[in-house]
């Protein structure tokens, strides 16, 4: 008998299957609902996910299968999107505007998508409109697979950690605003996982001299804001789903849109200690707190609370602090300083500048000029039914910024990249308030920061060794960030100002990244139960991709 029958023969013996295995499913039915909810003592309409504000964290494990059957019982068109999940060759999942037609009120839609070759701490939050400022949203882990080694030792407990600014105006109330152009304005305060410094019960409990891991985001509107534990130092060792060097630290930024893991020893005195998060670059520092309790004290915290740094060159300083752990692995076995970056050659450089225009009186954001619109069929629908010359012209945002001045233009903004391009991608801030930015479907290396305006003499200053894979990067007052990441997941992928205001009011746009071989190797097809809206309601379905 031979070694090929031999080995059928024992499988079939066993019961088994020659087959390899489907990676595991998770099943999610949520309900979204309106609800009261005043977590600083105004009552106000609240977007709750079965019930609960914030809603219920996902925890899940590389390569998992992910379902998601989402009811939608408000009053309006309603999406939500998986901050961070790349959405491997499967844009269709994404839950934005531009690939997505929204669940109408009253309806349901079930999201399909696989966390592929992921690990680290995520979020989810509804994407429409300014959804976003009454909830909605919630935390994602996705945790390594058992033989993948992990940097560190097994925490004790692992803590998911959502932090945010708060506005106490309805959701619908701070939209109108922005369509009557004016700004938001600032916050009426900040929350730490939904709740404000009048909840006197502990939010997290730990015993003494064990370890414990703390997955923070920032889920907020428009603030950065800083986090501290009092009397306890951090271990950074991930962020935004890559290991990084195990610095330590008191106090942590973290800019709006942006994850990351820190590891907490309790070694302190038992008694009760403050999260203390304040908010950062604003004329008035506004600070909240929670409570850690170590397991059977009694003993009420201090209140002495950490100082709140001043000015953006700590920040800047701390971020250069951030390193790539190169021996680590990531979620396949191999080092994440396998990728050798910095050896690739720059195919094209595109330069974005941000700056806000007043467009027939009105407040709105641009890129190059350029003020995003959704139009009323999905940019990733219109292309894939052949019809995008009828919905949106590609490549109205140049590679550089127009002259000083020019006058906006508002209208759908995409631009092509090829697939498998090496692209850097530089963000210019002429602006005083701080910039954050999110790549959708990509991690990127931010391999530079700094004053000013960018040249290309800037590239001397980079980090080509081991900046942090991530997905969102901040972009200082009056300064400038560059990224570079290989476009290699096809599909249509939105940048966008993480700053909530100005994301609504045009400071986005989306990526266009085509395989000419339309293979189901690089991209995926519409799904079967995608929702259909605008002009292609009716349309027949094109040749699917072929293998």
């Amino acid at each position: 008998m031979g070694l090929v029958a031999l080995v059928s023969l024992l499988l079939a013996l066993l019961g088994l299957s020659a087959v390899k295995a489907e990676d595991p499913y998770l099943y999610f039915t949520w309900k979204v609902t309106y609800g009261i909810i005043a977590p600083l003592g105004v009552k106000q309409r609240g977007i709750l996910i079965n019930g609960q504000f914030p809603g219920p964290n996902i925890n899940s494990t590389t390569n998992n299968n992910i379902v998601i059957n989402v009811y939608n019982y408000l009053d309006e068109p309603f999406l939500l999107s998986w901050n961070g999940i790349q959405q491997r060759k499967n844009s269709w999942q994404d839950g934005v505007a531009g690939t997505n037609c929204p669940i109408p009120p009253g309806k349901n839609f079930t999201y399909k998508f696989q966390v592929k070759d992921q690990i680290g701490s995520f979020y989810y939050f509804p994407s429409l409109g300014m959804h976003k400022a009454a909830g909605g949203f919630g935390g994602l882990r996705v945790n390594s697979r058992l033989l993948i080694p992990v940097p560190f030792d097994p925490p004790a407990d692992d803590y998911t950690v959502l932090i945010s600014d708060w506005y106490t105006k309805d959701h619908k109330a701070l939209k109108h605003r922005l369509d009557t152009g004016r700004s938001i304005g600032h916050p009426a305060g900040v929350l730490i996982n939904g709740l404000s410094s009048k909840n006197r019960k502990p939010l997290f409990v730990m015993e003494p001299g064990k370890t414990y891991r703390y997955r923070i985001c920032n889920v907020g509107l428009k603030t950065s804001l800083n986090f501290g534990i009092q009397g306890h130092t951090m271990k950074l060792v991930e962020m935004e789903g890559s290991h990084t060097l195990q610095n330590t630290y008191e106090l942590l930024d973290v800019h709006v849109g942006q994850c990351l893991s820190v590891l907490v020893t309790a070694n302190q005195k038992p008694m009760d200690y403050y999260i203390v998060v304040s908010t950062r670059f604003l004329k008035r520092t506004t600070t909240t707190t929670a409570i850690i309790r170590y397991a059977g004290s009694n003993q009420p915290p201090k209140q002495t609370l950490p100082k709140t740094p001043v000015g953006w060159a700590w920040s800047l300083n701390q971020w250069r602090s951030f390193r790539w752990n190169l021996t680590a692995s990531a979620a396949r076995p191999n080092p994440q300083g396998s990728y050798h970056y910095g050896q690739i050659n720059i195919a094209r450089t595109i330069k974005l500048v941000n700056s806000p225009k007043l467009v027939k009186g009105k407040l709105r954001y641009t890129l190059n000029g350029v003020s995003h619109i959704n139009p009323w069929t999905p940019l990733k629908l219109a292309q894939y039914f052949n019809i995008a010359n009828k919905v949106f012209n590609y490549n109205a945002t140049h590679d550089e910024p127009p002259i000083f001045n020019a006058p906006a233009k508002i209208a759908p903004n995409v631009i092509s990249i090829k697939h498998r391009t090496f692209i850097e991608i530089v963000f210019e801030n002429h602006e005083k308030a701080i910039q954050t930015y999110h790549l959708d479907g990509y991690a990127f290396f931010a391999t530079g920061m700094g004053p000013g305006k960018w040249t290309p003499y800037s590239r001397k200053t980079y980090n080509l060794l081991d900046a942090v894979s991530r997905y969102s990067i901040q972009v200082y007052p009056n300064s400038w960030t560059a990224i570079m990441t290989s476009f290699d997941n096809a599909g249509m992928w939105n940048l966008r100002s993480e700053n909530w205001e100005n994301q609504y009011l045009g400071q986005q746009l989306y990526i266009s990244v085509v395989s000419e071989a339309r293979s189901l190797r690089d991209e995926y097809n519409i799904p079967d139960n995608a929702l259909r809206c605008g002009a292609v309601v009716g349309l027949p379905l094109p040749p699917p991709y072929t293998v």
